[in-house]
């Protein structure tokens, strides 16, 4: 493996989003656990490596090839009660990200869901990617979930 020349200096952006969804929080948490996305995120099929048996706790790893990328997760944090999920994510050669997502009750049926990344650059390819990433981006990214979702709900 060769490591990036001392030139490199890694990118580091932070972005946030939020939307509502209407369902209780208890079934909008569940929408974002790996089993859970497989509902509604297109290409989303995990690959568990730890539990194999895909069951959501704390140092879970699976992996995911969306877009002809490799990337291995951790869940890093899971409190179920506080409806609140955090992952660490790499992709080989170009980026690691923390992602948190976190589900809050606006009333019995409406859930707020505020997603956040964090992103670190592995390489020069992976710098472009987060430049690439800027704000309206993310934005557009996140309300595809939304999007997602609720076409999702509209099919049951």
């Amino acid at each position: 493996m060769t490591l990036p020349s001392s030139l490199f200096r890694a990118l580091h952006v932070e972005r946030s989003s939020a939307f509502v969804l209407a369902l209780p929080v208890g079934r909008a948490f569940e929408l974002f656990t790996p089993e859970g996305e497989k509902s509604w995120a297109q290409g989303w099929e995990p690959d568990y490596l730890h539990p194999p048996d895909g069951k959501l706790a704390e140092g879970m790893v699976f992996r995911t090839g969306i877009g002809g990328e490799e990337t291995l997760w951790v869940v890093a944090r899971c409190d179920r009660a506080a409806a609140e999920v955090e992952y660490v994510r790499a992709t080989p050669g170009s980026r690691v990200a923390t992602v948190t997502v976190r589900c809050a009750p606006l009333d019995s049926a409406r859930t707020r869901v505020a997603v956040r990344y964090a992103f670190t650059g592995l390489s020069e390819a992976g710098n472009e990617w987060i430049r690439a990433m800027d704000e309206p981006r993310y934005a557009a990214f996140i309300d595809s979930w939304r999007a997602a979702i609720e076409a999702r709900l509209a099919n049951q």
